[in-house]
């Protein structure tokens, strides 16, 4: 486990401004606590017993979330109806019966996993399901939005037991262009600002609007997070939800 942390570290390092891998991952800054089990889509995906991830239940065996949570040696498990991650009495544990990362991933594009879980979860107050947009649609400038997710309160503080959330502003498109250059392709990501948002650990959870998930958590700065410099971006589900729904079709024989 030490081996892979440090080779992980050393591929972070030769990445210009990635921060959101497989160890390295994006937590809520500046947030709050958020009300227990009100976000009963939120998933913690974690490797022998630790969260590194976050996720969204997109159906009662399939959990949607970044690509770049998976480096295809470990084995995931998703822990979902979680508020307190100590708490095991509130949460169910489940294994991943099959990884689908989307076949043209690589660090920053294409950035969406889709996790086949070893059995259905039973949906009730605390576990439910997370709308998603409509293909092609999208959300304009200055939209609130919010983030939630168990990892860092700091840049380089703890992650948190309990779920935080914060709210977030979407960016001009060309704005982010402009601030991150060739990593950001406008027709497939969004990126946002706010007085809070992700941090290290909150990769792969849900960017959401009103009661649907616009983006999953993708990259950011990796010298600080929630950066005005280098804002945080998200996959735009609306881009992929063809491929989703071909997955979630397959999945149903699987």
């Amino acid at each position: 486990m030490t081996i892979t942390i440090i080779s992980l570290l050393l591929l972070a390092s030769l990445l210009p401004h990635l921060t959101f891998t497989a160890r390295v991952n994006v937590g809520i800054v500046n947030g709050r606590e958020a009300r227990p089990h009100s976000r009963p889509y939120m998933v913690s995906i974690q490797v022998d017993g630790y969260h590194i991830c976050g996720g969204s239940l997109i159906s009662d065996r399939t959990v949607m979330t970044a690509a770049h949570c998976w480096n295809r040696r470990d084995i995931l498990t998703v822990v979902v109806g979680a508020h307190d991650l100590r708490n095991s009495k509130s949460s169910d544990r489940i294994g991943v019966k099959s990884y689908i990362p989307h076949p043209q991933y690589i660090p920053y594009k294409n950035d969406i996993l889709l996790l086949r879980l070893e059995k259905r979860v039973k949906l009730n107050r605390k576990v439910r399901l997370i709308s998603l947009p409509n293909e092609g649609e999208d959300v304009g400038t200055d939209t609130v939005c919010s983030v939630a997710g168990w990892g860092r309160l700091s840049t380089n503080g703890d992650g948190s037991n309990v779920l935080m959330e914060a709210d977030t502003t979407t960016i001009n498109p060309a704005e982010c262009q402009r601030k991150w250059g060739s990593h950001f392709l406008a027709p497939k990501m969004i990126c946002v600002y706010g007085g809070g948002g992700s941090c290290f650990g909150d990769s792969g959870g849900p960017l959401v609007c009103g009661n649907t998930a616009i983006g999953v958590t993708s990259y950011g700065s990796r010298y600080g997070c929630n950066s005005p410099e280098q804002p945080n971006v998200y996959t735009k589900i609306s881009a992929y939800i063809q491929w989703i729904r071909s997955k979630e079709m397959l999945s149903d024989f699987m």
